[in-house]
């Protein structure tokens, strides 16, 4: 029962993300990295502390690339990883975070990433309707691919 619990529903992508946490939570990596990871985020936190103290809302792109196609990176786990980096931040830092559609990049959507204060959710979220609102960016759509 608990094999099948964790793995339906769960892509290979979600599997491979879950086997690692897993594996560096394991007793003998816990100080290696989860302490060391847990010093990395308080630091990460003043610095957007700091960078709060200046502003309300930090814009940056969602990925580094446009959105990929369906099933395009499957076989290749690290390009994968390294489409989330910029929100690992936010998750880290334990502030909120939102991705909007600003925009299409040959044919295919890129993202908006608004970051906020901690509990600043209010604020966060009416930045991202007042961009919505002012743009169409939401209504535009990729083409067909097959």
């Amino acid at each position: 029962m608990y094999e099948r619990s964790r793995s339906e529903g769960f892509g290979e992508e979600v599997k491979r993300r879950i086997m690692l946490g897993t594996y560096v939570l394991s007793a003998g990596y816990f100080d290696a990295y989860y302490k060391k990871a847990q010093q990395v985020r308080t630091l990460l936190r003043k610095d957007f502390d700091a960078a709060f103290s200046q502003c309300d809302v930090i814009a940056t792109p969602t990925s580094p690339e446009s959105a990929f196609l369906l099933g395009e990176k499957i076989h290749d786990p690290v390009s994968m990883y390294l489409s989330d980096v910029y929100t690992v931040s936010a998750n880290l830092a334990g502030i909120p975070g939102v991705s909007i559609p600003c925009g299409l990049n040959e044919g295919l959507p890129v993202g908006l990433q608004l970051l906020g204060r901690v509990l600043d959710e209010e604020r966060l979220l009416r930045t991202a309707d007042a961009f919505q609102r002012r743009t169409d960016h939401h209504q535009a759509h990729p083409p067909e691919f097959s």
